[in-house]
């Protein structure tokens, strides 16, 4: 059993290419799985990088939830210690705080219901391409499609007026992106809480047939705990969707032979899809957990209060878990499990949802535009790199 007592080194950030993560990733993984890391936020703790060290971490109990974002402006360091979350955000919390709320969501999310929204991920999708089919290209896929789509279905399933789209689409930007300022978080943090607070008020006085309704009748959550878990479906419902709509979309282009096999076989989507996330991994930076205890982990002892920063876009790359070489984006890929959801009782809780949207959405796409190519080169493709979320920002697009 060993102790690191390393000097920590800086937390990998600089892509050189946009699919991949930093190339420093694979030495860590080979090297030393789990690392004394100084994080981009300046805190420092251990880096798990590799899949058994990340699947581990994030499957064990003795590993808390750390959900702690340091921004400009914050005062916050390593000895600070994290309040409680508010009523309602469960995903930072741990059991038994944390199974109260995932019983009362579980249900609302199963394979079945997700599958039962497909005609209504289709005809928004149709309507999206007939907007686009409208232009004479140029168009920001972004804006036109990738984004719309799944801010259609979560405000549905939610049952968010569509209306409220653009705010809470400028809000929930605001909240993920570390460069905001602390302070500049805060407003839009307090705007979209407002925002579903006042939908949670609605409902009670007239439910209609939505989720948050369900959740309103049955009676067992306080306004604030409907608002704060409101607010984290809606953020979660539509950011990592529609970046790796888009995302997958500009991986699909600038590797034409895949897409050819696309489109020779249709039959490979389902596998495209789960490939896509692997490859791409969108979240970027975290989760983060606190050893709640003295914890053993592959002959590495990590002392009681130890945050340790999961890698999943590292892990979603170990050859030793990906045959083959897992750095080659293949659609033909046997599947094995990624960890794109995550893993453990916070594992994603729309994740069949976001596999439908997905698939219907870019085998929709296709179909409709064949000639679809980069309206620019990849290279000026304006990537997320300080989100937590990874992605584009805009995709320019024509056919």
């Amino acid at each position: 059993m060993t102790e690191s007592q390393s000097v920590p080194r800086t937390q990998p950030t600089a892509r050189t290419c946009p699919f991949d993560p930093p190339p420093e990733y694979k030495t860590l993984r080979e090297q030393e799985p789990i690392a004394p890391m100084t994080f981009r936020d300046g805190l420092t703790g251990l880096l798990a990088s590799s899949y058994d060290e990340v699947r581990a971490v994030l499957g064990d109990p003795r590993f808390g939830s750390n959900r702690r974002v340091v921004r400009p402006g914050d005062s916050t360091t390593d000895e600070s210690p994290l309040p409680p979350p508010a009523p309602g955000m469960f995903i930072m919390m741990d059991a038994p705080e944390h199974t109260r709320y995932r019983r009362l969501l579980t249900g609302q999310f199963t394979v079945r219901r997700m599958r039962q929204l497909t005609p209504l991920v289709e005809q928004f999708v149709t309507e999206r391409l007939d907007a686009m089919a409208d232009v004479e290209g140029p168009v920001d896929l972004v804006r036109a499609f990738a984004l719309p789509i799944p801010s259609l279905v979560i405000c549905e399933l939610l049952g968010v007026p569509y209306a409220d789209r653009e705010r809470f689409q400028r809000d929930s930007a605001a909240m993920i992106n570390l460069g905001t300022s602390a302070e500049a978080a805060q407003r839009a943090t307090v705007s979209i809480n407002q925002l579903i607070h006042q939908l949670v008020l609605t409902k009670r006085a007239e439910p209609t047939d939505d989720l948050l309704s369900d959740l309103v009748q049955a009676g067992d959550l306080t306004d604030e705990e409907l608002t704060n878990v409101g607010t984290l479906l809606l953020i979660a419902g539509h950011e990592t969707t529609a970046n790796m709509i888009a995302l997958g979309t500009m991986c699909l282009l600038e590797n034409p032979e895949q897409l050819a096999a696309l489109r020779a076989d249709p039959t490979l989507m389902d596998g495209a899809v789960e490939e896509l996330l692997r490859y791409l991994t969108i979240v970027q930076f975290g989760p983060r957990r606190t050893a709640h205890k003295d914890v053993e982990l592959n002959g590495r002892q990590i002392k009681a209060g130890t945050t340790v920063l999961t890698s999943v876009v590292s892990a979603n790359r170990d050859a030793t878990h990906f045959p083959g070489d897992p750095d080659v984006f293949d659609v033909r890929r046997p599947n094995s499990p990624h960890l794109a959801f995550g893993h453990g009782i916070h594992q994603c809780l729309g994740q069949q949802l976001a596999r439908v949207e997905m698939k219907v959405a870019l085998s929709a796409l296709f179909d409709r535009f064949p000639t679809l190519r980069l309206a620019v080169p990849a290279k000026d493709v304006p990537m997320r790199d300080d989100m937590i979320i990874y992605g584009v920002h805009a995709l320019p697009v024509t056919w």
